[in-house]
């Protein structure tokens, strides 16, 4: 599975690329702020965006508006990481048409099974 994980934290990009590749298993693209993010999602047809909900700039609304707007993306699946995960946030998130959350800060040795398991719900 290619993953493209949407950040502005480096180490968040760091722990996320060595738990979400598996070993090798998966190929995991980083992008530090939102214009990357998109340009990267246009350019490599990644088959999941985790996408950082709060960055300066850009932030993860506005990534996801842009790619849904795009015939080349507009199905692209989008998973939220964010520490704001009362009920009221996450479903705010999901009505913009992302598949769900995953929280922050996240447990690396579950991250990958945690967006395989929102994937497979889909």
């Amino acid at each position: 599975m290619r993953i493209l994980l949407v950040d502005d934290d480096p180490e968040i990009r760091l722990v996320g690329r060595l738990a979400l590749s598996a070993g090798g298993r998966n190929e995991v693209l980083l992008a530090g702020d939102g214009p990357q993010g998109l340009e990267m999602a246009r350019a490599r047809s990644p088959d999941v965006v985790v996408l950082d909900a709060f960055m300066d700039g850009m932030d993860g609304p506005e990534v996801l508006r842009a790619l849904r707007a795009g015939p080349q993306t507009a199905g692209l699946p989008v998973v939220f990481l964010t520490a704001r995960t009362a009920k009221e946030d996450v479903e705010s998130l999901v009505s913009l048409g992302a598949l769900g959350v995953l929280p922050k800060p996240f447990d690396p040795a579950s991250l990958l099974s945690r967006l395989e398991a929102i994937l497979r719900a889909r």
